[in-house]
């Protein structure tokens, strides 16, 4: 302040936040805790440090050297021990873990991050919705969320067809959007959708739904990751969803691909697709393999990014603020 002294800079030691935030944030978990304990709802724990990582291209997993000097993974989400409880009979289960992922830091991003997932054995994926919704009004105090598919959401807020137009076309919406003529001609149909999505499709959703808690669900079938993929309307859509509320990314859910063949052929797909961008090779998770193959029940499971949701919570504008040690002091 002019003629005043200059604030004494925050010290490097001291966790962001206060007694009274930390203690919001306690007390929604442990209303989360209730919330899944009235439905019947099993709390779980899982490994953090396992012997595969995550097969998906698009994420970056953390490693460390075990004890017999094999390759450990931090993990990315606690998915597939969790789908190992539930082929060996736990019924429906939760869990609050920490999950891992490199190169994600942002205002909405760190690299080490609080993550509630949970799996319904015979709920398909709207059904899940239906409980995801309920959650985050008992949580937030919001509207019921409102439901947009995929196939509305780019229609009417791209301008894209994501079943005819060509690639040459999304790639024309991808310049339009902003994107380098260099970045567009690099990226693949399901790049160009994911582009587009965050640059016109997200900004737009509440707008659109006329609510801020909005549910994007039946993604295209090259989409499915470990999602079904069914038939409808004479076109394969795979059966997820995500759940954005005012504008945040919160939550990605499936109906629960418990086919194994198919679900060892798309993680050798997805294997062959890291060799191509030069990422580490992933092992398949044999374990996992098993599991399915022993049988994994139907089911839809959802994970759900705690920090986000406490961000929302706090009314905070970035996830620094939501969590005590972010990376930039732990």
């Amino acid at each position: 302040m002019p003629g005043g002294r200059a604030a004494d800079p925050e010290p490097a030691w001291r966790p962001r936040g206060d007694r009274r935030r930390w203690e919001r944030r306690a007390r929604l978990i442990a209303s989360i805790r209730e919330f899944f304990a009235a439905r019947g709802v099993l709390e779980v724990e899982t490994p953090v440090l396992c012997a595969r990582g995550a097969m998906d291209p698009a994420i970056r997993s953390f490693s460390t050297t075990g004890p017999d000097g094999r390759t450990r993974w931090l993990q990315s989400s606690p998915e597939y021990a969790m789908k190992r409880l539930l082929a060996a009979g736990s019924g429906p289960i939760f869990q609050i873990s920490r999950a891992f992922r490199a190169g994600e830091t942002g205002p909405r991003h760190n690299p080490e991050f609080a993550l509630l997932e949970w799996y319904r054995p015979d709920f398909d994926h709207h059904r899940l919705m239906d409980e995801v919704g309920e959650l985050i009004v008992s949580i937030l105090g919001c509207e019921t969320p409102c439901r947009v598919s995929y196939v509305r959401a780019f229609r009417e807020l791209a301008g894209v067809d994501v079943d005819s137009d060509s690639d040459a076309s999304l790639r024309a919406r991808v310049r339009v959007a902003g994107a380098s003529e260099r970045t567009a001609a690099e990226l693949e149909r399901d790049g160009c959708l994911d582009l587009l999505l965050t640059h016109l499709v997200e900004p737009g959703l509440a707008t659109l739904a006329g609510v801020p808690a909005v549910f994007l669900y039946d993604y295209p079938a090259s989409q499915a990751a470990l999602a079904r993929v069914e038939r409808k309307e004479g076109v394969e859509r795979a059966e997820r969803f995500e759940l954005y509320v005012d504008g945040v990314e919160l939550a990605n859910g499936y109906h629960e691909l418990t086919d194994a063949v198919e679900q060892r052929a798309r993680f050798e797909k997805e294997g062959r697709r890291r060799a191509r961008l030069g990422l580490t090779r992933m092992e398949v998770d044999e374990r996992l393999d098993c599991a399915l193959a022993h049988g994994l029940p139907p089911c839809s499971g959802v994970a759900l990014g705690l920090d986000r949701l406490v961000m929302l919570a706090l009314g905070v504008a970035g996830i620094e603020e939501a969590i005590a040690f972010p990376d930039t002091i732990a």
